[in-house]
């Protein structure tokens, strides 16, 4: 059996944090197998879920960062019922394969979204398929993003694209600045496809393909498919699912 642990960022109020959770647990021998609890902000959760990648842990996420999207607030008095009670939600990474100029192939996972993006001044020219379907022939844009519905509130939303309910069976691609096609606002697709970008001229206009915050520079083309065989267990307090988040959202979006 494995036991309960504890992650925590390196920042006084993850540690801080992190001290009290200890002494809470300890006074009400509070027990849970498979379960990570993980301290820090969005970023830290994403890094740590992309460690554990193998592993069937369940992860509970406290947030010590600024907007704490995939984490839970913290509540000294709560803590261990809010623990007890929690909902779980499972969610799939998205997988990116890039081959760059000198042909080489690296792999990387993506749970927001993957980002591919200009390396220069110069505009990136790209082309964009659904398996062998066409969906654009060309954009010149700064790039591109393909999301998943729980990063469909982070970069994505900052580039316009759609917010997507947690269980829609769907993936966004949303441009980033297109400048040609200047009105084509991206598109929804079913998270069964497989999307492949292309960098239509790779010589004059290189790009970098971006797994939440793994870059690979200089990528020639890049496939990106959810993996069905990676899946994150998160937990969430009773009132505060990641459902509920992805909902206010989309609520402040159509009143704003």
């Amino acid at each position: 059996m494995s036991k309960l642990q504890i992650i925590s960022d390196r920042n006084k109020k993850s540690s801080k944090i992190k001290n009290i959770l200890i002494k809470k647990i300890k006074s009400y021998q509070f027990k849970k197998e498979n379960l990570i609890i993980v301290i820090g902000g969005d970023g830290f959760m994403l890094q740590t879920l992309k460690k554990n990648k193998n592993s069937k842990k369940h992860f509970y996420g406290i947030n010590s960062g600024n907007y704490g999207f995939l984490m839970n607030k913290f509540s000294s008095k709560d803590i261990i019922k809010n623990l007890s009670r929690a909902n779980m939600v499972s969610i799939f990474p998205l997988e990116m394969t890039v081959k760059n100029k000198n042909n080489q192939i690296k792999r990387s996972i993506a749970i927001n979204e993957v980002s591919v993006l200009r390396q220069s001044r110069q505009a990136a020219s790209l082309s964009i398929k659904q398996g062998s379907k066409q969906i654009i022939k060309k954009l010149v844009s700064d790039g591109v993003l393909v999301s998943t519905p729980a990063g469909s509130t982070a970069y994505n939303l900052s580039v316009h694209g759609p917010i997507l309910s947690l269980h829609s069976k769907k993936l966004s691609i949303s441009p980033i600045s297109a400048f040609r096609p200047r009105r084509w606002k991206g598109k929804i697709v079913n998270d069964k496809i497989k999307i492949v970008i292309t960098n239509l001229n790779s010589s004059k206009r290189p790009i970098s393909a971006v797994a939440d915050n793994l870059e690979v520079r200089n990528a020639k083309s890049i496939t990106v498919k959810t993996n069905n065989k990676i899946k994150f267990n998160l937990l969430y307090d009773k009132n505060r699912s990641l459902q509920k988040k992805i909902k206010i959202e989309q609520i402040r979006r159509e009143t704003s």
